[in-house]
């Protein structure tokens, strides 16, 4: 079987399009609403953190428990497209229990994939750098002097 080597380059150039098209939309939304917003810092005792500076009973697979009793963490994954390329929205929430209050959240967009097939890993793109759960943790919780 032949193949048109004026058919892989038109194909290959319908990957990138795909993919650079899939970078502008995760850009334009990072810059929309991406990014850590904390609205209370919560200062805990120093020997609430361990070496890193991480609050010590922080157990991302915890679910809604990560942060024990007395905070809820709340996870939430959008996808907007499934497959390859592939392109998501993650949110993170913590919420002071007793009274329900928002406290913080992060939110970053992704891309994965649209790359051309071959032996090499997928290509990914995604901002704003430095957002996650780890990142909204430490910047919400603040240890004590």
């Amino acid at each position: 079987m032949k193949i048109s080597h004026g058919l892989v380059i038109a194909s290959l150039l319908l990957v990138g399009c795909e993919k650079a098209r899939l970078d502008q939309q995760v850009k334009e939304l990072c810059a929309k609403d991406g990014g850590v917003k904390v609205y209370e810092t919560v200062k805990l005792s120093a020997d609430r953190f361990d070496q890193w500076g991480m609050v010590s009973n922080y157990r991302p697979t915890q679910g809604e428990n990560a942060l024990g009793s007395e905070y809820v963490f709340k996870s939430e994954t959008t996808y907007y497209r499934k497959g390859n390329p592939e392109m998501w929205r993650d949110h993170y929430q913590i919420y002071r229990r007793h009274d329900g209050k928002l406290l913080g959240e992060a939110i970053s967009y992704s891309r994965r994939g649209g790359d051309a097939p071959g032996p090499w890993h997928e290509s990914s793109y995604g901002c704003p750098e430095k957002v996650g759960d780890a990142n909204l943790v430490m910047r919400l919780f603040v240890a004590t002097k």
